[in-house]
């Protein structure tokens, strides 16, 4: 089996641009790596993606919400994720089910039980990832980072702040309850100092199987 590695963090935090780093690098080193998005990651994620993205209000409920996410999900898991770790790949995916529960949960107010529910009816006996890194950073510089990059906002960047400092919190309590799993990267450095600590986390805590 390969190896899961989920990038987390708020709005403007660099998430994708670290993802992409990370999957060059690893392809450097000579792994064989996907690379993934949520929502997202399959034909169908993507139209899902293009629904919550949108500004338009649909009138969702955060636990309609975290249901589409989850569909989202489960497309992404069962058509390119687990596909691609039983072949042996390395799979980097820019977010996963921790962003539900910050969005949805922490800052929508969706009660996390029912999220977390949702995700064993969603993805089974599917495997946690092996590695988690949280870009933390606060959110009115990770916004203000998104507003001077875009000439338009999606739905979640335009909500107000003290939704994402909700989204902040829920994640720091996500990586203080597992830090097993989770590693806390600070997003306010330089990109290549960031991108320096994600490597150096991935070597700390999976070892030689990275290198």
């Amino acid at each position: 089996m390969g190896y899961f590695v989920t990038l987390e963090g708020g709005e403007g935090a660099g998430k994708t641009t670290q993802a992409s780093l990370l999957v060059e690098a690893l392809r450097e080193r000579g792994h064989d790596v996907e690379a993934t998005r949520e929502p997202g990651g399959s034909a169908g994620g993507e139209r899902i993606r293009a629904l919550l993205l949108a500004r338009e209000e649909l009138g969702w409920d955060p636990v309609s919400e975290a249901l589409l996410h989850f569909a989202a999900r489960r497309e992404n898991v069962e058509r390119s994720i687990r596909p691609a770790l039983k072949r042996g790949a390395w799979v980097v995916s820019d977010r996963f089910v921790d962003s539900t529960l910050a969005y949805q949960g922490y800052g929508a107010g969706a009660p996390l039980e029912a999220i977390r529910a949702v995700a064993g009816a969603a993805l089974g006996d599917f495997r946690s990832p092996d590695l988690t890194l949280i870009l933390d950073l606060d959110p009115a510089r990770g916004l203000s980072r998104v507003r001077a990059g875009s000439l338009k906002l999606d739905r979640y960047e335009s909500r107000d702040m003290d939704f994402h400092r909700r989204i902040r919190a829920g994640f720091r309590e996500i990586a203080a309850g597992d830090p097993a799993r989770c590693a806390v990267i600070d997003a306010g450095q330089d990109e290549a100092a960031v991108s320096a600590a994600v490597l150096a986390a991935l070597d700390g805590r999976l070892g030689r199987a990275g290198r």
